[in-house]
């Protein structure tokens, strides 16, 4: 295990060489990194995080996470606007979007993080809906799954989802929060549930049982780093190399060894992003 990681619980896995995971879901253009990038991208390989998606929330935010993909191999880039940031989009903004993909496709495995938002209700619910519906479009369009962000819109999220499918190129519902009924709507679509470090803290019951019930052959791991770092480091920066507490806590609840869900939700994310297109 590296140094630099401490664990408090003195117990985290030694694992073998093999053993690679997928953060599916950072914001490394953050200015929580902005300092210290490198380091967190190298604790992360060497914490067997071999992969990190770095996830667009905006016009700025997906350039610059094309800017990181393109800097550092083990970095693969989304695009895409925030529910938070719809209301003053435009036509030119749907076709910067666009070109930055046909610009940069190698480097983009995915669109969004897209979807809707009724907590913060940064923007107008109807102008969400309006530009989660395009954006879906879009998505489909380019042929790249989609990350889904749902905040207290289950049903709105999932009729929308539904009016667009198939789903042909599939999609991840981020950093899930929803319960096992919710889930299983999820599932029905085709999609994968992403499980942040939240399942860590003690008051996650329902994520708990989400996490026991869903299949692992539907389930990719996340940090949503620098947000929501689980236990013992919450409250402080999230980062790659923290996926392993999540991993292993999800181990823990299914009964299952580490490096099978290593291997499993590696398989199902590479599978989705299909990271090797051209």
């Amino acid at each position: 295990m590296n140094p630099n990681l401490q664990p408090r619980d003195n117990d985290l896995p030694q694992l073998a060489a093999s053993c690679q995971f997928i953060d599916t879901h950072c914001h490394l253009d953050m200015t929580a990194y902005g300092d210290d990038l490198e380091k967190v991208l190298h604790v992360a390989l060497a914490s067997h995080i071999h992969r990190i998606i770095t996830i667009g929330i905006d016009l700025p935010s997906s350039r610059e996470a094309v800017v990181i993909a393109r800097r550092y191999p083990q970095v693969s880039a989304t695009i895409g606007i925030h529910p938070h940031d719809v209301d003053n989009l435009h036509a030119r903004d749907y076709t910067e979007l666009e070109q930055l993909y046909l610009d940069h496709a190698k480097y983009i495995v995915g669109f969004g993080e897209i979807g809707l938002d009724y907590v913060k209700q940064y923007s107008d619910p109807a102008h969400q809906r309006t530009h989660f519906k395009r954006q879906l479009d879009v998505a489909h369009a380019l042929k790249l799954p989609v990350i889904v962000h749902n905040r207290e819109a289950n049903d709105d999220t999932i009729n929308i989802l539904r009016e667009a499918r198939p789903l042909d190129y599939g999609g991840i519902m981020h950093c899930f929060s929803g319960d096992t009924a919710f889930a299983h709507k999820v599932l029905d679509l085709g999609m994968l549930i992403s499980i942040p470090g939240v399942v860590t803290f003690k008051n996650a019951a329902v994520l708990h049982e989400v996490v026991r019930e869903i299949p692992l052959e539907s389930m990719v791991l996340e940090t949503d780093g620098p947000f929501l770092a689980p236990h013992p480091y919450r409250g402080k920066r999230n980062e790659p190399a923290y996926l392993l507490y999540t991993a292993k806590k999800i181990a823990e609840l299914r009964g299952i060894d580490i490096e099978l869900l290593a291997s499993q939700t590696t398989a199902n994310a590479e599978n989705l992003f299909k990271f090797n297109r051209s």
